[in-house]
């Protein structure tokens, strides 16, 4: 009686099935020395922040086109009204956004609306895309970028972005080109992110 060995399915000794030899499970993890844990979760680190950083310049892409199409101070939205024509939207009565059409956004709310609307708001991609936008108004483009202010902070500049957006000589060219400039940082953001990989 002769056994054919070549029918045998030994699952651990195919490297292809052998999940210790997936780099990418837990399993392989535990075996690589510290420093290549280190570096690998550093690696994952960036390219989560890289994923994030081309989202933040696709929003704020969407945005500046939502400031192209019709502008606002002192509200958040204007929408098409029947007996008005426009209606600009405070903060108070953003329920009127269910049944009429956006025409119009201020700063913050055309990344709000870019995002998805008021539901966003509170998203990370929405209060990043705030914060980057914040920076390039604020600050040199050579600091580094505070991704993860206090509450406190992360609401003043908010409004700060606000009051720059109600200014009486604000025009709608300006806040699309800070938007413009804004995406164009998140562009560098990520050349940065990218070289440190």
């Amino acid at each position: 009686m002769s056994v054919d060995v070549t029918a045998r399915t030994d699952q651990t000794s195919d490297p292809a099935r052998d999940p210790a030899r997936d780099q990418g499970s837990p399993a392989a993890a535990r075996g690589l020395p510290r420093h290549e844990r280190r570096r690998l979760v550093r690696q994952d680190r960036i390219a989560a922040h890289l994923a994030e950083l081309h989202h933040i310049e696709l929003l704020l892409a969407e945005a500046a086109t939502v400031v192209s199409a019709g502008w606002v101070q002192h509200g958040w939205f204007a929408v098409a009204d029947e007996r008005h024509g426009t209606r600009v939207l405070s903060a108070h009565d953003l329920d009127a956004l269910e049944t009429r059409p956006v025409t119009g956004a201020c700063l913050v709310g055309a990344v709000v609306h870019a995002a998805g609307g008021p539901p966003s708001v509170q998203t990370q991609l929405v209060q990043r895309a705030l914060d980057l936008t914040w920076h390039t108004l604020h600050e040199d483009s050579h600091r580094p970028v505070h991704w993860c202010p206090a509450p406190p902070v992360r609401d003043a500049h908010v409004r700060d972005l606000t009051r720059w957006n109600d200014h009486p000589k604000r025009t709608a060219d300006q806040v699309a080109t800070l938007l413009e400039d804004t995406a164009r940082s998140a562009a560098a953001q990520a050349t940065g992110a990218r070289a440190a990989l």
